[in-house]
């Protein structure tokens, strides 16, 4: 006899928020005490809850879980790429869910030297990641960031690679990355604001020394701005990075004199993005100058940086958005965006040839690999789509010959690319304006009314979700499920416009976007709203909350991942990470102007006493992104109005952040429990 446990139910405890006399009455603000037992007594009961009513699923979950770990390959290693003189290897070992990385001098054929092996770090810890793996130009030493809350707030250490020794030089609260100078005894890395933990200050520190010792050669004191540092392909400058949404500034030094004075390369003016590569005696700079919305290219001597300088190289086009460039001795490889689809283009420096590399499918993604080689003719790239595996492929930009260098493997005897089938397909937005949607499904799944459908989407930051081959989605495909990614306005699928038309005072069309698109999939027959389930994470998840606010009729169910909701409260909160680097993307509501615009499709604000779809949000304890208590707050305010009896779930990973679980696998249970909550209310068990 199943034993049931009753919703919990959040204390009320009313709460004045004022702005610009307006006054919001906050009954769950208590939520955001994160050491507070009666908020870790409420997540746990939450968790009971859900475990509780889906104990009938846990086998099926199971079963899931490892169905899709079966089709990954266990024993397996990534594609090697030489650096300074070794090549370097990721590898994964039956059994053990996490990276080993391993290095070989000069040949492949050469003693394997272990330089980590995370399944042993990891021993102890709940979540583990490690990051920021940097090797010093005489290859005798690494660096490298380690994170064992999910907080992402990284302990910087360093290793001898001569004696295995792990130096006593242990940074706290960093973002894990660093640099080396060319003297082989200066490191420059970032640490974060131990509040905001926005990355705001660049130290220099000297092996050996205690990092009391350590100096600061930059700190940002606009607090709308981040800050990096590294070094530039070409090896001879350190490189301080200044970003916010819309402005960008760098500073440089010669790698060489590491106790030098930085110089600002071009100092900030509002709205002028630009981003630097060295090459020989100049600079390459990706910039919007000059209303550039779509980007193009410039450069400028080494000593002459300043903006005045800077000559046109590939002028600005409509059409097409420049992403990216990758710098070699004789090819310049630029990364471009057309009708939202990737283009790669070869360019020799002496203009003796100017091509792109051909791609035929109808929907792909192809993206420049790891190319740290400054001296070859040889381009790495990777190539996948909704229907194919992801390869690993070498051009040589000489011959024109390529080498698939690997292509992702899937264990499963079943699996036929030929059984796929993917399409893109567009929908009218409110405003007449055409949303693409890349759309997956098996060959012998019939569309109608009684389908299946699973629409993503992400929609903020210029983010595009391109469409891309997961061996995960093959546990929906192969049970009847159409899987559509919906390329909507907050992303930059269709150029800088499109992500301009997505944002700030514009934020509307990223969710009505998402509902015309449900709309079309509805009245073309892809589905109906019996099957249409809607999913998405982070901003994407307030983009669920959007829709579950003014279009719930729409969908059987909705999976909201580490869902951004609260939207008012955290941005008039300049103490929660994030906060302020972001008034660009969302609008500052300490201007009334934007108070009101965001407080009108707030999620957390706009909920209403109506029927609400069947519902899974996850979060994670110590998700530095977006804090557990926004989900948290959501789920009670939701229990209390909804109108329905359907399902709803929160479940918070009281050992993991924003990405979720650490480890290779256990990810995969995480995404089991949502797969089984989707196909549950198909009534599919098995």
């Amino acid at each position: 006899m199943k034993t049931t446990i009753a919703a919990p139910i959040a204390r009320k405890i009313p709460k004045e928020l004022e702005k610009h006399n307006d006054i919001r009455i906050d009954e769950y603000y208590w939520l955001n005490q994160r050491d507070d037992q009666n908020v870790l007594d409420y997540l746990n009961a939450e968790n009971a809850y859900y475990q509780s009513e889906t104990a009938h699923t846990k086998n099926f979950e199971k079963d899931l879980f490892h169905e899709m770990k079966a089709r990954i390959k266990e024993d397996d290693s990534s594609v090697p790429y030489k650096y300074n003189g070794y090549w370097y290897i990721v590898r994964y070992e039956k059994g053990k869910g996490y990276p080993i990385y391993v290095r070989k001098k000069e040949s492949l054929e050469a003693e394997e030297e272990l330089l980590f092996d995370c399944n042993v770090m990891a021993e102890g810890h709940g979540y583990f990641k490690l990051v920021g793996l940097s090797v010093s130009p005489d290859n005798t030493m690494i660096a490298f960031g380690i994170d064992t809350t999910g907080r992402r707030q990284y302990k910087l250490q360093i290793k001898s690679l001569i004696t295995n020794e792990v130096f006593s030089d242990a940074i706290e609260n960093t973002t894990g990355s660093s640099t080396w100078a060319n003297d082989n005894c200066t490191l420059f890395y970032t640490k974060k604001d131990e509040l905001t933990l926005r990355s705001n200050r660049i130290f220099k520190h000297k092996i050996g020394d205690s990092e009391s010792d350590d100096v600061v050669v930059f700190e940002e004191d606009d607090d709308t701005f981040g800050v990096a540092v590294y070094k530039s392909k070409s090896r001879q400058y350190i490189i301080i990075a200044c970003y916010s949404t819309l402005t960008n500034e760098y500073h440089i030094l010669d790698a060489s004199t590491p106790d030098a004075e930085f110089k600002v390369f071009q100092k900030r003016i509002r709205g002028l993005e630009y981003s630097i590569a060295h090459f020989e005696t100049d600079f390459y700079i990706l910039t919007n100058k000059d209303d550039a919305t779509n980007f193009k290219l410039m450069k400028t001597p080494e000593k002459a940086t300043r903006v005045s300088n800077w000559k046109e190289v590939i002028p600005h086009r409509d059409d097409v958005l420049l992403e990216d460039i990758e710098i070699f001795k004789t090819y310049l490889v630029i990364s471009e965006r057309s009708n939202g689809l990737n283009q790669i283009r070869i360019k020799r420096w002496d203009n003796t040839e100017d091509y792109y590399l051909p791609f035929n499918s109808e929907t792909y993604t192809a993206n420049v690999g790891t190319n740290v080689d400054f001296d070859t003719n040889v381009l790495r790239y990777s190539y996948n789509s909704l229907t194919n595996p992801a390869s690993v492929i070498d051009f040589n930009m000489e011959t024109k010959s390529r080498t698939i260098m690997k292509e992702q493997e899937v264990l499963d005897p079943n699996f036929y690319k030929s059984n796929y089938i993917s399409e893109r397909i567009w929908a009218t937005a409110s405003d007449g304006t055409k949303i693409p949607m890349s759309l997956v499904k098996r060959k012998d799944t019939l569309l109608n009314e009684n389908t299946p459908l699973l629409q993503y989407a992400y929609g903020s930051y210029g983010s595009t979700i391109d469409p891309y081959f997961s061996t995960i989605r093959l546990s929906l495909l192969d049970r009847g499920f159409v899987y559509v990614i919906a390329h909507v306005r907050g992303g930059e699928y269709l150029g800088r416009q499109w992500y301009e038309n997505g944002k700030l005072l514009k934020k509307k069309n990223t969710f009505s976007d998402f509902i015309s698109c449900s709309k079309h999939l509805i009245s073309e027959g892809y589905t109906s709203a019996k099957h249409l389930y809607a999913m998405g994470g982070s901003a994407g998840g307030l983009l669920m909350g959007v829709i579950l606010n003014e279009a719930p009729e729409l969908y059987n169910g909705v999976i909201a991942a580490v869902p951004f909701v609260d939207v008012v409260t955290t941005m008039l909160d300049d103490s929660i990470p994030l906060t302020t680097g972001e008034y660009d993307e969302w609008g500052n509501p300490n201007d009334k102007t934007y108070y009101d615009y965001i407080k009108s499709y707030s999620p957390y604000d706009n909920i209403s006493k109506q029927h609400y779809p069947n519902i899974l949000v996850t979060t994670g304890l110590h998700d530095s992104q977006v804090q557990y208590w926004e989900p948290a707050k959501w789920v009670a305010k939701l229990r209390t109005y909804k109108q329905d009896t359907n399902k709803l779930y929160l479940v918070t990973n009281m050992e993991a952040g924003h990405g979720g679980a650490s480890g290779r696998f256990e990810a995969l249970k995480e995404d089991a429990q949502e797969f089984a909550f989707l196909l549950e209310l198909e009534g599919i068990s098995s």
